[in-house]
């Protein structure tokens, strides 16, 4: 089994058809995609973010890094939420991507695999930390 992540994106023009939405029924339809993932034991994780208003942006783009406070101007595409989904493959995360609740122009879910300390060099010193850090902390 491998680890992906499904991450929601939205543009403007998903952002204004969300605000003519019944927000009940989004999350009712959330739930309903939520809940059929965790009856089929793929959901690891999964949440939704704040508005961009709300964040910050560190940009290392110059020596010293700068932070711009939200929201962020020329962006066409934002980051809203994700689930993180344990499949046996891509395409079965593809399959639940394809089953979320997001109809209509300027939604999209990027899927992208997690990846696990196996991917790493083993005799790397920071990996094995991580590795012990994980045990100490129950999360491998």
């Amino acid at each position: 089994m491998s680890k992906y992540m499904l991450i929601m994106r939205g543009s403007e023009e998903g952002y204004e058809k969300f605000e003519e939405m019944d927000f009940t029924e989004v999350i009712a339809a959330m739930g309903r995609y939520n809940e059929e993932m965790v009856n089929a034991g793929v959901l690891v994780a999964g949440e939704g973010l704040s508005d961009a208003s709300e964040g910050a942006v560190v940009d290392f783009s110059s020596e010293t890094p700068v932070v711009t406070d939200g929201p962020y101007g020329e962006v066409k595409e934002l980051f809203n939420g994700f689930w993180i989904v344990d499949v046996a493959s891509k395409e079965e995360a593809v399959e639940w991507a394809k089953k979320a609740p997001l109809s209509g122009p300027g939604n999209k879910i990027e899927i992208r695999r997690v990846n696990g300390v196996e991917d790493f060099p083993q005799d790397n010193e920071w990996i094995q930390k991580e590795t012990a850090w994980r045990k100490e902390l129950g999360t491998e």
